[in-house]
């Protein structure tokens, strides 16, 4: 049984890649579970916020669900082809302070996923996602990858995935990630 953190790099209300998340939840082994975070409580980085104030609460309680985990599976949009601010701003506070890095990636196993509109997917942010977190001593998963073009016309209006193609492929990505997490 593997506890899978899922988060969504995405804060707009119709996020492909939340809805990527939510897709995968019924498509997990018997056993396996799979929670879903955003990130749209998290503010801005700033240094001088951590000194004064320490770490915000919505940071405490993601990096309290990433070390409940056993495995965390980003699900990455890809902007300009790169990560997305709102991501890595994420991963910058959940970094903090230092000392807390190996309890909340140290070898943990981490997985990308991504949905965009565009024909390439995500694969420019998945690629530059690896040494993020391989500088944080996380555990990447590079049993398969699963990267969803053109979006826009993946899903249906009820957030269901249409193309069973692509559902199929989401299922084997998580559940051999999940067997990767929980092993």
């Amino acid at each position: 049984m593997s506890r899978i953190l899922g988060i969504s790099g995405s804060l707009r209300a119709g996020s492909f890649n939340t809805l990527l998340l939510k897709a995968a939840v019924p498509l997990l082994a018997d056993g396996d579970e799979l929670s879903i975070a955003t990130l749209h409580d998290i503010p801005l980085y700033d240094g001088d916020l951590e000194e004064a104030n320490g770490l915000p609460a919505s940071v405490v309680a993601l990096k309290q669900r990433i070390t409940e985990s056993d495995g965390v599976l980003l699900a990455s949009p890809e902007y300009n082809n790169g990560i997305p601010g709102v991501f890595k701003n994420a991963i910058d506070w959940l970094s903090r302070p230092a000392a807390d890095i190996p309890q909340v990636f140290g070898n943990r196993a981490f997985a990308v996923i991504g949905a965009s509109p565009s024909g390439f997917g995500t694969i420019m942010a998945q690629n530059a996602w690896l040494p993020i977190l391989r500088a944080l001593g996380a555990r990447p998963w590079t049993g398969g990858r699963l990267l969803v073009a053109k979006a826009h016309q993946v899903f249906d209006p009820a957030g269901e995935i249409k193309d069973a193609a692509i559902r199929e492929q989401l299922g084997k990505f998580v559940t051999g990630f999940a067997g990767f997490a929980g092993g």
